[in-house]
């Protein structure tokens, strides 16, 4: 039986082997969160082409699986072909009014069962999603920020937007646009800062999934298991009119 030393020797040495993509530091938080996130802002208006290309690279790398559509309306098509490949029939999303489209009108015609979460907040209701999103082999939301770096979505939970729709189902696809793509997680702590700062938009209760790729875990003796823990695939939707 390995000692206690030798155990954490072997987990100082497999950590050496995979040195991190950049340095971890500290970042302060900013004085006024509000005017930070609006320079952020002006920032990725210009730089939002190369932080695209760098989250698709980051992503694929993850084993994410990236598309990119010109419109909102292009959107049902690749959920479409997504479908098919996983000869899904059950499918659950997040609230028109949060996913910024209505899958039901385009998808239940196609053979799929579509299960939208309720934006009222009430246990019964969100129960029954609850059930829906477990049975469910594809789950569609939308991303709060997309983080070039790293390839990771970032999910706020809230009404009509609660986290089940991303972990439950095997696949998870995610709808963005240009306004959700950021460099470097320096600059989502600013975002998450202005929007825990603004009682308009109050996080309280909110829960903030950092997901990058599919879900993985591995033991002790380091064998690499898909979909544990949440997704085993997933997809991420880039549309440009968004």
């Amino acid at each position: 039986m390995a000692t206690r030393a030798d155990f954490l020797t072997r987990i100082r040495q497999e950590v050496q082997r995979t040195p991190g993509l950049f340095p971890a530091s500290p970042a302060p938080r900013p004085e006024r969160p509000a005017e930070a996130a609006d320079a952020v802002r002006r920032q990725m208006a210009e730089r939002w082409p190369g932080a695209l290309q760098r989250f698709a690279e980051e992503f694929e790398r993850v084993s994410g699986v990236f598309h990119r559509v010109t419109g909102i309306e292009d959107v049902p098509r690749v959920i479409r072909a997504v479908a098919r490949a996983k000869d899904a029939r059950e499918l659950t999303a997040w609230d028109p009014r949060e996913l910024g489209i209505d899958l039901r009108a385009s998808l239940e015609g196609e053979g799929l069962s579509v299960a939208v979460a309720p934006s009222d907040g009430r246990d019964e209701a969100r129960r029954r999603h609850g059930e829906a999103a477990a049975r469910a082999q594809i789950g569609v939301t939308g991303a709060d920020f997309a983080l070039a770096e790293t390839g990771t979505l970032i999910l706020i939970s809230g009404a009509g937007r609660p986290r089940s729709t991303s972990l439950l189902p095997d696949t998870h696809i995610a709808i963005f646009g240009k306004q959700q793509l950021l460099e470097t997680l320096e600059q989502v702590g600013v975002m998450l800062e202005a929007l825990h700062a603004d009682p308009a938009r109050t996080m309280s209760g909110a829960m903030i999934n950092f997901i990058t790729g599919p879900s993985r875990t591995a033991d002790i003796e380091l064998t690499l298991t898909r979909g544990v823990h949440g997704p085993k695939e997933a997809h991420a939707i880039f549309v440009e009119s968004l």
